[in-house]
């Protein structure tokens, strides 16, 4: 690897093979030889930030375990990229799936990679509006490894560029528009918060704090990030969590029929649990 003059840090490629292992093995991200100069640069902050003068210094941090730097230094190679109501033909699907529902039990939603709060957000205004209610029978679980970004999702607060295609209804009905040193911002209102709870969570942890079954998962361009196993892994993992009649939205750019022990194509990017799983937890749920 090439070396810029106008690097400001040094950095080999033995240092970016490092980096790669770490995050692998911390988060399960499968870094491509094309992200060397992304992660040269996005840690390059944390190298200022921490007054360390080298890489190497640096990883040797890392590698003694210095709990509050593992935090930093996953969420600056973490990508958040996301928008209110993304990928716009779940909604209608997770509605109807709501609506057929009802209120037989409690609903559950899961989004697992929440970023900065619009998807979730996104999946209850979908709720809300299933029930025309402000108070629908809905439960979100709301989850991210990046601690940043859950802190923006908590907060809830967006420049108005960030609802710019969202409709003048919408707005209206579920934002606070900021005035004074708020103004251009816009906050979602606290029955929106109110449905959700933001949580820290690693897809790759042996346990997650989830206990109720759960309704739909939102896991939406998270396994772009993660090799084939990885994915299985996960998969096998959530397949369990899910209802019989419990769906996995996915991203436009994945696909999972490397686990169709768990989860077979439904439609568009969504899947349902395989026939066996659907069966087990069908009986499961009855009796």
């Amino acid at each position: 690897m090439k070396e810029p003059n106008s690097r400001e840090f040094h950095f080999t490629s033995q240092d970016f093979e490092r980096v790669r292992k770490m995050i692998y093995d911390h988060a399960g991200i499968s870094l491509s030889d094309s992200k060397q100069e992304l992660v040269y640069s996005r840690l390059s902050r944390r190298l200022r930030a921490t007054g360390i003068p080298t890489f190497s210094q640096y990883l040797k941090l890392l590698e003694r375990n210095d709990e509050k730097e593992w935090e930093a230094f996953a969420n600056s190679l973490t990508t958040n990229l996301t928008s209110f109501f993304r990928e716009q033909h779940h909604f209608p699907l997770l509605a109807e799936q709501l609506h057929k529902i009802n209120h037989a039990h409690p609903i559950v939603l899961w989004c697992s990679a929440s970023s900065t709060g619009e998807e979730p957000y996104s999946m209850a205004m979908t709720a809300i509006d299933a029930f025309d209610s402000f108070t629908p029978p809905v439960k979100i679980i709301a989850t991210d490894l990046d601690t940043n970004v859950l802190d923006t999702a908590r907060r809830g607060v967006y420049s108005m560029d960030r609802v710019e295609k969202l409709s003048a209804d919408q707005i209206k009905r579920f934002f606070l528009k900021g005035s004074g040193q708020q103004e251009g911002f816009v906050k979602v209102r606290p029955e929106l918060q109110n449905l959700i709870t933001f949580r820290k969570l690693n897809l790759l942890d042996v346990s997650w704090p989830i206990r109720d079954k759960v309704d739909a998962i939102f896991c939406r361009n998270v396994m772009i990030y993660f090799d084939k196993e990885t994915q299985l892994a996960i998969i096998k993992k959530m397949a369990p969590l899910l209802r019989a009649e419990g769906l996995l939205y996915a991203g436009h750019s994945e696909n999972f029929y490397h686990a169709d022990a768990y989860i077979k194509l439904r439609g568009k990017t969504v899947y349902e649990l395989s026939p066996a799983l659907k069966t087990a937890q069908g009986k499961a749920e009855k009796g």
